[in-house]
């Protein structure tokens, strides 16, 4: 009898997967194993994807750790975070067994397939996207070359990265735990990269931001500079602004400190939403007039340019009032 395959479900459209088994890549990181109740081969994913977790009440984004081909599991690593929201406390706690409802794989950090070259950069639980990115450049020989920040002892996926850069020669790895070596061996890789190389870069924001501002400093172009956050960072109250309601005419006041999504919840006008961060694109509204304030994670540097869509969860308006195809 074969194995069932699930068709890759669509944006607010979810699967109920269950915790197959669970381990602890270094202190204080989880790595769960999800699979299907029926064990049906799930939907396939770009590397570097990721899933959102319902759980508790809190929903957060998470990396997948595999290559992404007609997957039997997903995988995913969860730092504990004692200072966080709550969510990966949630995460932490799931028992073997338990079954929790995680989206489709979304993807906004995939490798250039036309890249002459990879160059992965990873500081910390940053590292999660980059294992997904080296799994599927061992498996279609690409060549990819990982810097790995790590503090002494809380290297995750550390014995998953040096088995795949030992076993393929596409594959190299260079490890560091001192931000001096970092830097060090951070400028020496940006130098001798060859033309249409492609960076990647995940970790904690100015960990992120140093490696960007290193690399526009060495001259690379933006169009090869690629970054992956977990969800948008502590934001500022924004300024207030309205939205006209394109269909009905009606305008709707958006205060400071308060989000676009729960402005038009108040006035009984219900968007989907699940991550609340920018990440997973279920609150994606068309914008019909003005210029959104982009703060999100999901939309492409083309799609924000066009102006045409805003995830009404975290965007605001550069403009005095937004219209809205609502």
């Amino acid at each position: 009898m074969s194995t069932p395959l699930l068709t890759a479900p669509q944006v607010g459209v979810h699967l109920d997967l269950v915790v197959a088994d669970s381990s602890y890549q270094a202190a204080g990181i989880r790595e769960l194993v999800l699979r299907h109740p029926g064990r049906a081969i799930l939907p396939s994913f770009a590397p570097g994807s990721h899933i959102v977790i319902e759980c508790e009440g809190h929903t957060n984004a998470y990396s997948l750790t595999g290559s992404g081909d007609f997957p039997e599991e997903y995988r995913i690593s969860v730092l504990y975070c004692p200072d966080g929201r709550g969510g990966s406390a949630a995460v932490h706690r799931l028992m073997h067994g338990e079954q929790v409802r995680v989206s489709a794989p979304r993807s906004a950090f995939p490798p250039v397939a036309n890249a002459r070259r990879h160059l992965l950069i990873a500081g910390g639980i940053g590292i999660t996207p980059m294992v997904s990115h080296l799994r599927a450049a061992a498996e279609w020989g690409r060549d990819a070359e990982l810097l790995y920040s790590y503090r002494p002892g809380q290297g995750a996926h550390l014995a998953d990265v040096q088995a795949l850069c030992g076993s393929s020669p596409g594959l190299s790895l260079s490890e560091f735990t001192n931000r001096r070596s970092f830097r060090a061996g951070l400028a020496e890789a940006l130098r001798r990269q060859p033309l249409g190389t492609h960076l990647y870069v995940c970790g904690p924001q100015a960990f992120m931001d140093t490696v960007i501002a290193e690399a526009r400093a060495a001259c690379w172009p933006e169009s090869r500079l690629h970054l992956e956050a977990f969800g948008s960072a502590e934001l500022d109250a924004g300024r207030p602004f309205s939205v006209r309601l394109g269909r009905s005419g009606r305008s709707v006041a958006v205060p400071s400190g308060v989000s676009l999504l729960d402005a038009l919840d108040r006035v009984g006008v219900t968007m989907p939403r699940l991550c609340r961060q920018g990440v997973c694109g279920e609150c994606v509204v068309p914008v019909k007039a003005g210029r959104p304030e982009h703060r999100d994670l999901f939309l492409s540097d083309a799609e924000k340019s066009a102006n045409s869509a805003i995830m009404c969860c975290v965007s605001r308006s550069l403009d005095p009032e937004l219209e809205l195809d609502l």
